[in-house]
């Protein structure tokens, strides 16, 4: 078989899969986009390590490894997700985006003038420190 077959198909699945990371909203959608793109350098792993006759196999070795990466990230990022869809009630990337600028362009004068009002009336005034005696007999 050649390498031009794998590679192709390898190039093609990269491609969707950046396609799919660029357009869409969703951000399972955007994550299942991740995965493709990463099973895309898996294939392209696994076919030079053949054309090569590596006798360690360490394209598939290094295949093995990315698989295992893979499932971590996806399982946290899912688990991302699931929280901000609770949280927020919404997946979609550019919502999330516009919810946080806007949180941060609301006017940040009041946040602390609220937050050094509560920070002055919970902490007790003591009263000024004396001088020391030596200053006294100095004046």
């Amino acid at each position: 078989m050649h390498l031009a077959y794998p590679a192709v198909l390898a190039a093609l699945l990269f491609c969707v899969g950046l396609y799919g990371v660029l357009a869409r909203r969703n951000a399972i959608l955007v994550l299942m986009s991740v995965e493709l793109m990463l099973n895309a350098v898996n294939l392209n792993l696994v076919a030079f390590d053949v054309w090569l006759r590596d006798a360690l196999h360490g394209g598939q070795a290094l295949t093995l490894f990315t698989i295992a990466v893979a499932a971590a990230e996806i399982g946290i990022g899912l688990a991302i997700v699931l929280m901000v869809h609770r949280n927020r009630g919404t997946s979609d990337i550019d919502r999330l985006r516009d919810t946080t600028e806007t949180a941060e362009a609301d006017d940040p004068d009041e946040d602390d003038a609220a937050e050094s009002d509560a920070a002055d009336d919970a902490t007790p005034h003591a009263p000024a420190p004396k001088a020391p005696k030596a200053a006294e007999a100095a004046a």
